[in-house]
Parts: C-alpha cells; sequence; structure tokens
C-alpha cells in the first residue's frame, strides 16, 4: 500500500505563537477591544472564529476582525514563525520512505501556503479550513494512512478517516488528553516520529 502521511500545521510542524500575540495585540489596538492574545496563541487548532470569540471578541465583531487579521497575517506572522522541532526530519522521513505528504489545518490556505514556502517546505498537497472532524473527507480523498496532528480534534479527524492517529504532545493538549481522545500513538515531539515511522512500516508492510 502507497504511504501518504498527513499533518496538522499549527503547533505540529510550525510555530507561530509569538506572531499570533503580536497580531491579536494589533487588532486590539485597531479596534479598542480587550483581546486576550496570550490566550489566543496558547489555544491555537480551532478556527479563527471560534479563536477570535475566545479571546473576547464579540460575536458581532468577528466578521470585520477575520479579513483584517488575514489582511496582518504575512507580514505579522509569517516573518517570525519557526519550524516545531523534528519537523523537517519528520517529513523527509516519510519522502525517504517513498511517502507523499499533505498539509491538512483549520488555517486558511493562502495563509498555509506562506508559511510552507517561507520554511522552503514541499508538501503534495495543503488543505485548509478544516477541523476536527471535517478534516476526514480531505484524508480519505488524499488516501492518508497516517495523520499527525497535536489537538484532539486532529485525532476525531484522523480515526473518522480510519487514518492512524500519531498525536504530538506539543500544542495546547496534553499527553493524557489526547490518548483519552483515541489516539493511536502520542509523541513528545516530531523528534520522535522517524523512528516510530520506521517501526510502523515494519509491522505494516
Amino acid at each position: 500500500m502507497s504511504l501518504c502521511v498527513g499533518f496538522d500545521l499549527d503547533m505540529t510542524l510550525i510555530d507561530p505563537r509569538d506572531g499570533m500575540v503580536e497580531i491579536i495585540d494589533a487588532l486590539a489596538t485597531d479596534t479598542g477591544l480587550p483581546l486576550d492574545s496570550a490566550g489566543f496563541a496558547a489555544r491555537l487548532g480551532p478556527p479563527l472564529a471560534i479563536g477570535l470569540r475566545d479571546a473576547g471578541a464579540p460575536e458581532d465583531r468577528i466578521p470585520e476582525l477575520v479579513p483584517r487579521f488575514r489582511q496582518l497575517y504575512p507580514d505579522v506572522v509569517v516573518p517570525g514563525t519557526r519550524p516545531m522541532p523534528g519537523a523537517l526530519a519528520a517529513i523527509a522521513a516519510v519522502r525517504e520512505a517513498g511517502g507523499a505528504v499533505i498539509v491538512v489545518t483549520g488555517k486558511y490556505q493562502p495563509s498555509a501556503e506562506l508559511h510552507l514556502r517561507a520554511l522552503g517546505v514541499e508538501v503534495d498537497a495543503v488543505i485548509g479550513e478544516l477541523f476536527s472532524d471535517t478534516k476526514a473527507t480531505a484524508l480519505v480523498d488524499y488516501g492518508v494512512s497516517v495523520y499527525v496532528g497535536d489537538h484532539v480534534g486532529d485525532v476525531r479527524g484522523a480515526r473518522r478517516a480510519g487514518a492512524v492517529s500519531v498525536a504530538v504532545a506539543s500544542g495546547p493538549c496534553g499527553a493524557d488528553e489526547l490518548a483519552n481522545a483515541g489516539a493511536d500513538v502520542v509523541l513528545t515531539s516530531l523528534d520522535d516520529f522517524p523512528a516510530w515511522l520506521s517501526e510502523h512500516r515494519a509491522v505494516t508492510r
């Protein structure tokens, strides 16, 4: 069976938290709203509207905040974003095994693509604005057999798609929470992924 591995983006492959704090602070200054930038950056994963709401944005202001956020994003968030530990090696391990790599993320797709280009990361496809169970559609469409993410929503998406759920305790959800959500394996970081993939391939060939 051909290998296709899917990855989440924020806090799985990339760490954009510093820029996220900066962009929410900028929105707060622009609008006069008391937005919780640190809380927003600590809860990455759900769709932007949910993140803004949880950061204190009134429901009726979210429609104006979303386009402003996306307008600021390329200059504020992308430049300071760095790869998560082990991310580049994890992608390389999939390539070395002859596999395809796709990114399935809740992030706005053009922003996701900007991040990958800025970091020089080449993938076979990027599918944005999907979260939790809705990720399953893309995972099935692309024949993903392993999906890697840091959020319980990523675990749900993988399980709904029938993919092996590899959870990384590098984001807002702890190892126990990820395991309780049904992850097949929980890694401390993507530094552990190449060895896990090698073992997984050995028993599934």
